[in-house]
């Protein structure tokens, strides 16, 4: 299963590059707001640390805006995945953007029906989003292994990319089901790694260590 950090701060990105687990980067308007900086300043930093796909989301709700900014937005670099919402000029747009060639991460599924339209429109990922179906009392975990079943069955190449990652279990659910991708904040990276036991039992060595005759 591949990693992305989702996350607008480069130093968050930059941290887990340097651990080298990062795979990828998904931003949305919302991380890049929180840094303060530019839209493109933002682009630029990351792109200058990550050589994996960048999701950079649309702001344009209708077709004919979706596309003028994939258009900018695929200047920025050869690994940019247009982010697009799972809405009707949406999937037109990730059509006509995937038929150019041009890679596109469908986000804010909710539906195992909506991922199945958003692979017959050519995605490249779909964006399930499994903390916010949580937060009103559904399964998120339930609706990937739906849709890691429906695209199995039909051989979609679209890849299942796990969003809205709270917490580890997420992480561990969808990699025992199977999920090609999840992205997640960089506190559940560093989440992973921790275990009390490994720390009582590093700290145990150091001490046995300083009895070691020197």
């Amino acid at each position: 299963m591949k990693l992305f950090i989702d996350s607008a701060d480069i130093n968050e990105i930059r941290e887990a590059a340097e651990m080298g687990v990062l795979d990828g980067v998904t931003t949305n308007p919302s991380l890049v707001a929180k840094t303060g900086k530019t839209f493109e300043t933002v682009v630029k930093e990351i792109l200058e640390v990550v050589d994996g796909p960048v999701s950079l989301e649309v702001v344009s709700t209708d077709f004919e805006g979706m596309m003028r900014e994939a258009d900018d937005l695929v200047k920025y670099g050869e690994n940019v995945v247009i982010k697009i919402p799972l809405i009707r000029d949406g999937i037109k747009a990730t059509k006509a953007l995937s038929d150019k060639g041009v890679k596109v991460n469908v986000t804010l599924c909710f539906s195992p029906m909506q991922a199945l339209i958003a692979a017959k429109a050519g995605a490249a990922y779909i964006s399930p989003f499994v903390g916010r179906l949580d937060d009103i009392s559904h399964d998120g975990m339930e609706l990937i292994q739906q849709i890691v079943d429906i695209y199995g069955n039909y051989m979609f190449d679209t890849e299942v990319l796990v969003a809205s990652v709270r917490n580890p279990i997420h992480m561990l659910e969808a990699a025992l089901m199977g999920a090609d991708v999840a992205t997640v904040p960089f506190k559940v990276i560093g989440q992973l790694i921790k275990h009390p036991l490994t720390d009582s039992g590093l700290q145990q060595f150091l001490a046995d260590w300083e009895k070691v005759p020197k």
